[in-house]
C-alpha cells in the first residue's frame, strides 16, 4: 500500500522510513553531521510520532557492538550512525567483525558537508575541510556488502530498502551508507513510500536436490563419517536438522571454534570442539558453515578423504585464500539443506551400522564429559583461580534462560549449553572489544533473558569499558560481565610458543608486548558507573559470588561485574 506522510526534511523522512521498516534502534555516536537527525528526532518526538529509539553510545566500538549483538540474537538489522571518516575509522574493527560473522547491520556515517556556503547544512566548522576524503566508502568497501552515498531525499525509499534487503540477504552482513549534511537538511513536503516495502531479501534456498542425494549416498556408504560445525547455529532453526542428520547416521558432531550453539552439548552424539584426533580416520567429513575446520599446518584429513561442505557460501568466496577441499559443495540455507539431507540419508542407511556407530560415539561422548569434569575438579582449589574452574562455575550457575556472550576465555568444555540461540562467541576475524557491546545489544534484543558476558582482561580493555558501562546504566541494560583476568594477552604467547617452541622467547621467558601488568582494579571502573562489582581471588567463594552477581542482574536489574583473578600462563 502506498502511504503519504507529511515531513519537513530528508532527515525526518529518513527516520519515518526506518521506523516503517521495523528498525527499532538507532545506535549513535554523534558529531556535527548529526544536526539534521537530532532536529528531526526532536520534532517527531514532540509530535508523538513513531521513531527508532535513539541509543547513545559514547564510543563507536560500543555502538557497532550493540548493533551486532542485537542482530545476532534477532537476525534483524538495526542502524548505527557514526561521525564522518573519523567515526568510521573507529568503527572499522567492528565492521570487520560483523562482516566475517555475517551480522546484518546498516552502518551509516555523516559525510562532511559538500558545500562551503549558500546551502542549509554547508560547512561552518573548521573540521569540515580536514574531515573530507576523496572516497569515504573506500575505507570499508572490502568488508561491507554494499555502500552508497545518499544524493537526494527523493532516493530515500530506494536506498534504505536496498540497504536493508542486501544486509539481510544470505550470506548476511553489514552495509554502509554515507549521509551528507545538506542532503539530510533538504526541505521536503512529504514522503511517499510503500508499506510493506516492495524490496526485500530473497527467500531462503536449498542446495540442489541431486547434490543432496549424492551427499546422502556418500554418507550412507561412508566408512567413518563425522560432522564439523562452526556457525550454522547463526540460524537457530538449523540446530534441529543438524541433530536429525547426526542421529540418522549415528555419528558425532564437533563444534570446532564454535561461534554459535550449533548442536546441544547435552546430546549423546556431541563430542566437543576438537575434531583433530579423528581427522586421520574420518571419511567422509561433513563441514557445516566452518571457515577453517582444521589447521593444515598441524593436521589434516587423509588425502583421499571426501569433504562435503554445507553453507550459504561453502567456498567462503570473500576470503582471499582458503584451500580446504570441497569435493561436494551444498550451497543454500543450512536449515533446509540439512533437513533434506537427513531425510535422504534415512532412506539409505543400514540400521545395524548406524546402531554400532551410535554406541561407539555415545561412549566417546561419555568419555568427553568425564574428562571435562575431571579437568575442572583437578584445579578447583588452585590459587590463582584456574579458568577451567571459573568456566565450570559459570556453566553450573546459568540456566536455559541465559544467553552467553563469550569473547575468548570461557572454556565450553565446562558448560552444558543446549538451547539454540543461547551462545555467541567472537567473530572469526577476532577484532577484540566486541563482547561488552554485543552483550548490551543482546539484552536489548532479549530483555527477559539473563546475559552473561565472558571476556579476558585484554578484550575488556579493547571493549572501551567506560563507554560500555555508561551505556549499560544509561539504557537500563543489566548484564553480568565476568573478566577472566590473567594479566596477559595469552593468544600472543600461544602464537609465539607454536611458532618457535625452542626459540629465544620460550627459553628466556621474554614475551615482549604481551604482558598486561600492572593490572588495574577493573571492578572500580564498573563501580564508577554505578555497577555492582567485586574482585574474586578465592576459588572457594567463586560459586557463591557468581550466584550473587546473577541475583543482582536478575532481581535488582542492575549491571554487575566480577573481576576474577586467574592463573597467569
Amino acid at each position: 500500500m502506498l502511504k503519504k506522510v507529511a515531513v519537513e526534511s530528508a532527515a525526518e523522512a529518513y527516520l519515518e522510513l526506518l521506523a516503517s521498516r521495523g528498525v527499532e534502534y538507532f545506535f549513535g555516536n554523534a558529531g556535527t553531521d548529526f544536526a539534521p537527525i537530532i532536529e528531526a528526532y526532536a520534532k517527531r518526538a514532540a509530535q508523538g510520532q513513531v521513531l527508532p529509539r535513539a541509543i547513545t553510545a559514547p564510543h563507536e566500538i560500543t555502538a557497532i557492538g550493540m548493533a551486532h549483538g542485537y542482530a545476532m540474537v534477532t537476525g534483524r538489522p538495526q542502524v548505527v550512525m557514526v561521525h564522518v571518516i573519523v567515526g568510521t575509522a573507529n568503527a572499522l574493527g567492528g565492521i570487520i567483525n560483523a562482516a566475517r560473522a555475517h551480522a546484518p547491520i546498516l552502518v551509516t556515517a555523516g559525510r562532511t558537508p559538500l558545500t562551503e556556503e549558500k546551502m542549509l547544512g554547508a560547512r561552518n566548522r573548521h573540521i569540515h575541510w580536514a574531515q573530507e576524503s576523496f572516497d569515504q566508502g573506500a575505507m570499508v568497501r572490502e568488508f561491507v556488502k554494499w555502500d552508497y552515498e545518499l544524493r537526494m531525499g527523493s532516493q530515500l525509499e530506494t536506498v534504505v530498502d536496498r540497504a536493508l534487503a542486501i544486509s539481510r540477504s544470505e550470506p548476511q552482513g553489514p552495509v554502509y551508507l554515507t549521509l551528507p549534511r545538506e542532503t539530510l537538511s533538504e526541505k521536503l513536503d512529504n514522503l511517499e513510500y510503500f508499506d510493506p516495502p516492495r524490496v526485500g531479501p530473497p527467500a531462503a534456498t536449498m542446495a540442489d536436490p541431486a547434490a543432496i542425494e549424492r551427499a546422502a549416498e556418500l554418507l550412507a556408504s561412508g566408512r567413518n563419517p563425522i560432522i564439523i560445525a562452526k556457525s550454522s547455529g547463526r540460524d537457530p532453526q538449523a540446530v534441529a536438522p543438524l541433530v536429525a542428520l547426526a542421529e540418522a547416521l549415528g555419528i558425532p558432531v564437533f563444534d570446532q571454534a564454535a561461534t554459535h550453539l550449533n548442536f546441544p552439548q547435552s546430546h549423546a552424539l556431541y563430542c566437543g570442539g576438537d575434531p583433530t584426533p579423528q581427522l586421520a580416520d574420518a571419511d567422509p567429513i561433513v563441514v557445516v558453515e566452518a571457515d577453517a575446520p582444521w589447521f593444515p599446518a598441524l593436521r589434516s584429513p587423509g588425502p583421499e578423504t571426501t569433504i562435503i561442505q554445507i553453507g550459504h557460501d561453502p567456498l567462503f568466496s570473500r576470503y582471499p585464500i582458503r584451500g580446504f577441499a570441497v569435493d561436494l559443495g551444498l550451497a543454500g540455507a543450512p536449515r533446509l539443506t540439512l533437513a533434506a539431507l537427513a531425510e535422504a540419508v534415512k532412506r539409505r542407511v543400514d540400521g545395524a551400522a548406524v546402531e554400532a556407530r551410535r554406541k561407539r560415539w555415545e561412549a566417546e561422548h561419555r568419555r568427553y564429559v568425564e574428562a571435562s569434569e575431571n579437568k575442572s575438579k583437578a584445579v578447583r582449589g588452585d590459587s590463582p583461580i584456574d579458568m577451567a574452574w571459573l568456566s565450570r562455575c559459570i556453566g553450573e550457575a546459568i540456566d536455559d534462560s541465559t544467553i552467553v556472550v563469550n569473547e575468548y576465555d570461557l572454556d565450553t568444555t565446562q558448560t552444558k549449553l543446549r538451547v539454540p540461540g543461547s551462545y555467541f562467541s567472537q567473530s572469526p576475524a577476532s577484532g577484540l572489544g566486541w563482547g561488552l557491546g554485543a552483550a548490551l545489544g543482546a539484552k536489548l534484543a532479549a530483555p527477559d533473558k539473563t546475559i552473561v558476558c565472558c571476556v579476558g582482561d585484554g578484550a575488556y580493555i579493547f571493549g572501551t569499558p567506560t563507554a560500555a558501562h555508561w551505556a549499560a546504566r544509561a539504557h537500563n541494560l543489566p548484564v553480568l560481565n565476568v573478566i577472566f583476568n590473567n594479566r596477559v594477552w595469552n593468544a600472543v604467547k600461544r602464537s609465539v610458543s607454536s611458532h618457535a617452541p625452542q626459540g629465544w622467547a620460550m627459553r628466556t621467558g621474554t614475551m615482549a608486548m604481551s604482558d598486561l601488568e600492572p593490572a588495574p582494579d577493573y571492578e572500580l571502573i564498573a563501580r564508577a558507573s554505578g555497577h555492582w562489582a567485586e574482585r574474586v581471588e578465592d576459588a572457594g567463594v567463586l560459586p557463591d559470588m557468581i550466584r550473587q552477581a546473577l541475583r543482582v542482574v536478575r532481581d535488582d536489574k542492575r549491571p554487575a561485574l566480577l573481576n576474577v583473578i586467574c592463573k597467569k600462563p
